[in-house]
């Protein structure tokens, strides 16, 4: 299946947010709150990519039967405005295989595949993974490289050896490693997203397709704002709207974590989300109040005050 907004540089499209998935208060995916979400990313947001089932969708903890359902509810909402990104990584090779296949029967465009983690597998067993995945349908794939999480990098030859795959076309990054990325860029077609707020400006310096983000929840038409004046030798206006979105990096990706603090940030929008799943924890009331004092110094409108 085509993606309805990438293009040869930028395959997924360019602002993509990792997106939550909202859940009932008694625990249960809640798959009207999940349309609701996806339709105000993709048109009050500027998204023109969601990721699904990732972890700040709580991946870890939602059913198979639960992710082939909320791909399914997401496609509804937005049919062909954004491109719908599946994660399908675990770490287990077969499982991974039959999320992809999942995805694709639900209407995805695209899959995010992650690097095993914990078992953590040779770079030999990586790549074959990540051919195993790519070679189950015929999704184009972006992999996810997140040793912080995985406690195994995405080594520079491997990605190499990957880019050959015909159907492995980019990577979100969150390994950091700014150098080595260049190197792939140089040496590959690999499309590079950046996979952390923080270095969200930097990416697009070295040249970057895009953003998948967290914070795109709240300030996701500034960060798409951000990437079409840098692209377009604007450079200082993005630096501007940089700085303009640094607290609210500060207030979600610095105290709880993503998911936690997106969820609560999306409560403080009008746009509520429920809880988060065990063994994840909602934010303190102290927590609540950092992030407020965050997203008011960001310029985000509040409206639960």
């Amino acid at each position: 299946m085509a993606s309805p907004t990438g293009t040869t540089d930028a395959p997924f499209g360019r602002m993509l947010t990792a997106m939550v998935t909202p859940f009932t208060s008694d625990g249960e995916v809640d798959y009207v709150a999940v349309r609701r979400l996806a339709a105000y990313l993709v048109d009050e947001q500027r998204n023109d990519g969601l990721i699904v089932n990732g972890t700040t969708g709580e991946s870890p903890t939602t059913s198979d039967e639960e992710k082939q359902r909320i791909v399914s509810a997401v496609r509804e909402a937005v049919g062909d405005r954004a491109t719908v990104v599946a994660g399908a990584g675990t770490n287990d090779t077969r499982h991974s295989v039959e999320l992809a296949k999942q995805a694709a029967r639900a209407g995805a465009h695209g899959l995010l595949v992650v690097t095993p983690y914990y078992n953590k597998p040779p770079q030999e067993g990586l790549y074959r993974h990540f051919t195993a995945v790519a070679d189950a349908t015929d999704l184009p794939v972006m992999l996810y490289d997140i040793p912080g999480r995985s406690g195994v990098p995405i080594k520079t030859e491997t990605l190499i050896r990957l880019a050959q795959h015909d159907r492995i076309v980019a990577v979100k990054d969150a390994k950091g490693d700014l150098f080595a990325a260049s190197q792939v860029m140089t040496s590959t077609d690999l499309a590079f997203y950046s996979g952390d707020d923080l270095l969200n400006l930097a990416w697009l310096s070295l040249g970057a397709a895009g953003f998948v983000s967290v914070v795109g929840h709240v300030v996701g038409a500034e960060l798409a704002r951000m990437i079409h004046l840098h692209k377009n030798g604007d450079v200082e206006q993005a630096m501007a709207i940089h700085g303009q979105v640094a607290p609210v990096v500060d207030g979600i990706m610095l105290r709880a974590g993503g998911a936690i603090m997106a969820k609560a940030a999306l409560g403080m929008v009008g746009m509520p989300v429920g809880p988060v799943r065990l063994p994840l924890v909602d934010a303190t009331e102290k927590q609540i109040a950092e992030l407020r004092a965050c997203l008011v110094a960001g310029g985000v409108k509040l409206t639960d005050a």
